[in-house]
Order: structure tokens, then C-alpha cells, then sequence
């Protein structure tokens, strides 16, 4: 069937997107579940139709949802990540404060001087390799993060490219057949 032969889909109600920085979608679940398609002659099944917009909504609102989940959870780790960026410089500064501490007890005490110095730089290191480990935590949490979206979106693009094509294929088949078999419900299958 060709649009022309109705299957042009008409949502109902309100039609206003979500906004988002990365959307390019144009159908929102809310427009599948209000599509409504045109009686004709030897149409599809209006009950499977339904169901299916239903379903597909279900899914790509759940998709969507937890799309924003992990949206809002890479801006949380990034917070983070800042944190800790902002503490390792607060590290840095704390250790080339240590070490002016310490040329200025040297110019009393060489000895005592570079004693501070080890037990400040030791107290550094270890705050900074424990500040440079969860920074790597979080970075590695955040590639996992989008490498999860980037599954998503690769199987959510896979699931409406599937639709297309057998939807495509359908047409061609009943533009070659020049007509489209008529629906024999199933008596007795549950």
C-alpha cells in the first residue's frame, strides 16, 4: 500500500518534542501511541497495527528514559571528574607550598627541613595517586556509560531500520502483486 492508499499515519492530541541537544528523532512514543491510520479495503489489521505502535512506544519511551538516565549521569561524573581536578591542583599547590616550607627550614635546620619535605611529598603522592585512581575509575565509568548509549541507540536505530525494511518490503511486494491478501484471522490459536 502506498500512502496515497491510507497509511498515513495522523496523531491526535498534543504534538509538541521533548527537547534535547542530541535528538534528531521525529516520532515520539506519544505519536505512535495516538497514530491513527485510515480504513481501506484490504488494509492491515487495525487490532495488530495498534498493538504494535504500542509496543514499539513502550520500548523506545524506555529507550528514551534511560537514555536521559545515563545523560544525567555522565553530567554527574563530569561533576566529579572536575572535583577531583580542581582537589589534584589544590594537591599541587599544597606541594610546591610544602617545598617553599621546606627552603625556608633549610636555611635553620637542612635536616629537619628535608624531613618535612619526604613526609609532605609521601602525603601528596599517596592523596594523588589515590585522587588520580578514582579519576580513572570514573573516566573508565563514563566510557562504559557510552559505550551502554551508544548500544542503545545502535539498537533502537536497528529496530526502526528492521521496521522500515519489512515495511518496504510489504509495499513492494503488494505494488508488484498490484494488490494486498486479505487478513484470515486465526480461529483457535490463543
Amino acid at each position: 500500500m502506498s500512502k496515497s492508499e491510507g497509511l498515513t499515519p495522523t496523531p491526535t492530541g498534543d504534538t509538541r518534542r521533548l527537547p534535547s541537544p542530541e535528538r534528531h528523532i521525529t516520532i515520539t512514543p506519544l505519536d505512535m501511541r495516538q497514530a491513527r491510520f485510515s480504513a481501506a479495503m484490504r488494509g492491515f489489521d487495525k487490532v495488530d497495527v495498534t498493538a504494535f505502535l504500542q509496543e514499539a512506544a513502550d520500548g523506545f519511551e524506555h529507550v528514551l528514559r534511560e537514555n536521559e538516565r545515563l545523560r544525567q549521569e555522565i553530567a554527574r561524573l563530569e561533576v566529579s571528574i572536575a572535583q577531583f581536578r580542581e582537589f589534584e591542583s589544590s594537591l599541587k599547590n599544597t606541594l610546591v607550598s610544602a617545598q617553599k616550607v621546606a627552603d625556608d627550614m633549610r636555611e635553620n635546620a637542612v635536616q629537619e627541613a628535608a624531613r618535612l619535605v619526604r613526609e609532605a611529598e609521601g602525603r601528596a603522592e599517596l592523596i594523588l595517586q589515590k585522587s588520580q585512581a578514582r579519576t580513572e575509575d570514573i573516566e573508565r565509568e563514563i566510557d562504559g556509560l557510552r559505550i551502554k548509549r551508544r548500544e542503545a541507540e545502535l539498537n533502537l536505530e536497528s529496530t526502526i531500520a528492521a521496521l522500515h525494511n519489512t515495511l518496504d518490503f510489504i509495499r513492494e511486494q503488494d505494488r508488484r502483486e498490484g494488490r494486498v491478501a486479505p487478513h484470515r484471522p486465526l480461529i483457535g490459536v490463543a
